[in-house]
């Protein structure tokens, strides 16, 4: 049975995620809908960035994404609907499509170019018909004009050589967990045969946990989660109050010869 997702900054307490879903279900009652978050913090193009490059892989290829997030965008911003690793997803070219892979594009369309209306609430009234039609098999070369590209924007990357890597937090997640953008392949490999030493807010430790519970109550606890990305947390307790940390703080990891 065909998948729409439904990403979204539009919370819980209002009336969009039903409407946005009931538009959807008009198009295609059979489809199924799958919540990944209303809750993104408003306008928040990195937070939004992060959840669905997180998810999006592990849903069946051909899922459709809807991705309601800033909807309202920059004046010139455009609808489209982008395939990518076989994955399809219905946005607003604000930039977050483009922080969620370095995969080139497999197509790209600009929706609401035929018989175009003005919207207010562009969730609702383009980007959930397309995702519908997507979902139901209609070709997305169908759904609008072809375009060459869409908007990417540049993430934080990690610097790393021999003697250090250099990373930032880019999340603090609902526990308060910090987690960074230091991957695991490149710190197994790096790190191999040395001494090392993590440094974050003026702490500095020389050992990953491999669970949560390795660590004490109140106690912090570092380890690379199921992203495969190094997380930074207080066990039973919120890293990011205690430890002065958030969102892109710097995080180093230094090896010594």
């Amino acid at each position: 049975m065909a998948i729409v997702t439904l990403l979204t900054d539009s919370g819980e307490t209002d009336y969009y995620v039903a409407a946005i879903k009931a538009r959807v279900l008009a198009t295609n009652p059979g489809l199924t809908l799958i919540d990944i978050t209303h809750n993104i913090r408003p306008c928040d193009i990195a937070h939004g960035a992060f959840v669905l490059r997180s998810v999006f892989r592990d849903f069946p290829k051909g899922t459709v994404h809807l991705v309601g997030v800033d909807s309202a965008g920059n004046r010139d911003d455009a609808f489209i609907a982008v395939q990518l690793e076989d994955h399809f997803f219905v946005a607003v070219d604000n930039g977050l499509l483009g922080l969620i892979t370095d995969k080139q594009a497999q197509s790209v369309v600009e929706l609401n170019t035929f018989q175009a209306v003005s919207v207010t609430f562009p969730e609702k009234d383009v980007l959930a018909p397309a995702a519908a039609k997507l979902a139901s098999g209609v070709s997305m070369n169908t759904l609008g004009k072809a375009l060459p590209t869409f908007k990417r924007m540049t993430d934080r990357h990690v610097k790393a050589t021999k003697k250090q890597i250099l990373g930032h937090v880019i999340r603090v997640d609902t526990f308060g967990n910090l987690i960074t953008n230091i991957e695991k392949e490149s710190f197994e490999f790096l790190s191999k045969g040395k001494v090392y030493t993590i440094q974050f807010g003026g702490e500095k430790f020389r050992r990953v946990h491999t669970h949560y519970y390795q660590a004490d109550q109140g106690d912090c606890f570092l380890l690379f989660n199921s992203l495969g990305l190094l997380e930074i947390g207080i066990y039973k307790g919120n890293a990011s109050e205690l430890l002065g940390l958030s969102y892109d703080s710097p995080v180093n990891v230094i090896f010594e010869e």
